[in-house]
């Protein structure tokens, strides 16, 4: 496995790149705007192709490298389905998992720093955003937080993990960079508490001044959508209710870029042809599934995804490969929900 820590001074943010290498497929925690380009430098050096971008919270220290990297790398962007941000790529509940080529990443939900947090498990290591810091705690007395969330995170979840199983956290203000689930049982200082209400009373005695940039990291942070705008002005896009009359149509071929626990998990437009957005880039160019679909029927694509915003950048590149009818339904399957559009439901494959 490729394992870097990159960490920011302003902020005191650790940001990890995770990568397998057959295919040089990698996924970034937590990144921060301002080290978008050192995260570009480095994957061009280690040849790898950033393909999953995601924050364990909604952060209010520093504002978020996920819609910068989306933007230079069109990659998938990932935050938890509590999260309040406008629009991300994808979002996740527990026991979902995190997956690129050689890796998968266990979703685990930890609120209590934040209604919206969550940690990410490999066999071998947790990465705990801000719910379990090394020798601390994350603070809970904003964005919804709750300190007897935090301890039944903490307690009821993290600190059950194996004792050697390492800790990355999204912070750390003393220059520690990795702990263990056993060291912070034995000798974080919040942690050393005989209940939950001790806990909640130690929590809500630190009267800790705000994040510097709290006030414009988290009115930023909350607006990280793709600007879908854009693509509709070209005419590339279908609003949900008028996508409805296009099912079964015969020069239609409806495509689903999402991956297949979503499928499971939210169901599917009826009739729609699974085609992944990890495999867009194969399947749009000569010779490809999708292009050669379009060159032997000449077919129109109407791509969709969750939120709309795979489907926005599939939209882009299908015309950028000649595919020139593509367009992409608005808002993508929640829109298309939201519009009581028909839904397939169950365990499909295809």
């Amino acid at each position: 496995m490729i394992f870097r820590q990159l960490f920011d001074q302003t902020s005191g943010t650790y940001s990890y790149l995770l990568a397998s290498r057959r295919g040089g497929e990698a996924l970034i925690i937590d990144p921060v705007l301002e080290k978008v380009d050192r995260y570009i430098q480095l994957l061009r050096e280690l040849d790898l192709k950033l393909v999953k971008a995601a924050d364990t919270h909604l952060h209010a220290d520093h504002i978020t490298g996920l819609g910068a990297l989306r933007d230079r790398t069109h990659c998938i962007t990932i935050m938890g389905e509590q999260s309040g941000v406008d629009v991300v790529s994808m979002r996740v509940s527990e026991g979902d998992r995190v997956k690129i080529e050689g890796l998968a990443l266990d979703v685990l939900y930890t609120p209590g720093h934040t209604d919206d947090s969550y940690s990410f498990l490999l066999p071998d290591r947790v990465f705990t955003g801000d719910t379990l810091l090394i020798r601390g705690t994350g603070r809970t007395d904003f964005q919804n937080g709750d300190p007897r969330a935090q301890y039944e995170s903490i307690f009821g979840k993290l600190l059950k993990l194996p004792d050697e199983t390492l800790v990355f956290p999204a912070h750390d203000y003393k220059g520690d960079m990795v702990s263990t689930i056993a060291e912070e049982r034995a000798f974080n200082p919040r942690l050393q508490v005989a209940s939950v209400d001790q806990y909640v009373d130690l929590m809500n005695s630190l009267h800790l001044p705000n994040p510097k940039m709290m006030d414009v990291a988290v009115p930023a942070n909350m607006r990280v959508g793709l600007a879908q705008a854009e693509i509709a002005r070209r005419g590339w896009a279908v609003a949900p209710g008028d996508a409805m009359a296009l099912i079964g149509q015969p020069d239609i071929v409806l495509v689903d870029l999402r991956e297949q626990q979503e499928r499971d998990k939210h169901g599917t437009i009826p009739g729609s042809l699974h085609a992944p957005y990890s495999d867009l880039e194969d399947n749009v160019r000569p010779g490809g599934l999708l292009h050669e679909l379009v060159a032997s029927t000449s077919k129109r694509l109407v791509f969709y995804c969750a939120f709309g915003e795979r489907s926005a950048m599939a939209v882009q590149a299908a015309q950028d490969a000649g595919l020139a009818s593509s367009c992409h339904i608005e808002g993508g399957l929640g829109a298309w929900k939201q519009a009581d559009g028909p839904v397939a439901t169950g365990r499909r494959h295809g």
